[in-house]
């Protein structure tokens, strides 16, 4: 009888501690995201072909992605929508398998195509681009994978903006 108490005691006990054991997501802090447009973001026009009749534009983003957690993770997963000036312009899914190291930081670039069919107010815009730079915001999700903390998604969100320059 008396076991018989101190098993339910323990198992009390092991329930408490873990009603007051934060989630493991909220151990994981996110990876963040920030420009290197030093590294040459750019922006160039592409000839009309047979998937864009009028032509397009091609986009090179470098991003630093920097992990701030005391352990490792792998970047899995991006989704991300480029904004030219405010406006819509491109999205773009990346199967990275980016591993990063504890408070470790890379520069990673990110290329994303836009059709001047899909959206042709964007046209003038990337136009001025050539002389000027054009300002961008990429939104998006993503996931790391963690080991035996499975695979947290964080966003959707910003996550970074800077200039672009044309080629």
């Amino acid at each position: 009888m008396r076991a018989r108490l101190y098993i339910v005691a323990a198992v009390i006990a092991a329930a408490e501690a873990c009603a007051t054991f934060p989630r493991v997501g909220a151990l994981i802090q996110p990876v963040r995201f920030e420009s290197a447009d030093d590294r040459g973001s750019e922006i160039r026009f592409v000839a009309p072909r047979a998937g864009q009749p009028l032509g397009g534009a091609a986009v090179r983003l470098w991003t630093r992605v920097n992990n701030p957690n005391p352990f490792g993770l792998t970047l899995s997963t991006l989704r991300a929508t480029l904004y030219l000036e405010g406006n819509r312009a491109a999205d773009g899914e990346f199967p990275l398998g980016l591993p990063l190291q504890a408070r470790d930081e890379v520069e990673v670039p990110l290329d994303l195509s836009i059709s001047f069919s899909d959206v042709p107010a964007l046209g003038s815009i990337i136009g001025r681009g050539l002389g000027s730079p054009v300002r961008y915001r990429v939104d998006g999700a993503f996931a790391v994978e963690v080991g035996r903390f499975g695979s947290p998604t964080f966003g959707p969100m910003t996550l970074f903006s800077g200039e672009l320059r044309g080629r």
